[in-house]
């Protein structure tokens, strides 16, 4: 199997893909994540009821900043020039949830997943730390890349 996986090379050991010959096109990657709480939680983020402030806007933030961070926290994720991050939060009446998605832009050689998925992860995680004290059941679920445009494997839309 370490002959199918791009950073394992013959010898089993850990490579950072050699992307030098690649040509550098547009790439987009978009994915999602949820965290699940309870009815009270979720009313204090959709009233803007908690004592630490905009719960959404400040997950909003740490999900851009966590895009920008993500070679430094993936051993060996290329550093990209990012030309573009967003990440929405939305609440999920019925499910008592806020639903993330992350979008990310570059022009580059290699994709930007990674980055996409760093976003949500860190905008579900600060959602976690800043309501903690009020829901420790919350839950963070369904992270995923949606979608991926851009480079020779082309387009990716999950089911």
């Amino acid at each position: 199997m370490a002959d199918k996986l791009s950073h394992i090379d013959a010898g089993g050991n850990a490579v950072m893909v050699d992307i030098s010959a690649k040509a550098e096109t547009a790439r987009i990657a978009v994915a999602k994540a949820r965290v699940l709480m309870s009815a009270e939680t979720y009313a204090l983020i959709a009233n803007h009821g908690h004592k630490k402030g905009d719960v959404l806007a400040i997950a909003q933030l740490a999900g851009i900043m966590g895009a920008k961070k993500t070679p430094d926290l993936i051993p060996l994720c290329h550093p990209l020039p990012l030309t573009s991050v967003t990440v929405d939060l939305e609440l999920v009446d019925g499910v008592d949830a806020v639903e993330i998605t992350a979008t990310c832009k570059t022009t580059g050689k290699t994709g930007v997943e990674m980055e996409a998925l760093t976003a949500a992860s860190v905008a579900a995680l600060t959602v976690f730390d800043m309501c903690k004290a009020v829901d420790k059941g919350m839950q963070i679920t369904d992270l995923r890349v949606t979608r991926k445009e851009g480079g020779k494997s082309g387009t990716f839309v999950a089911d």
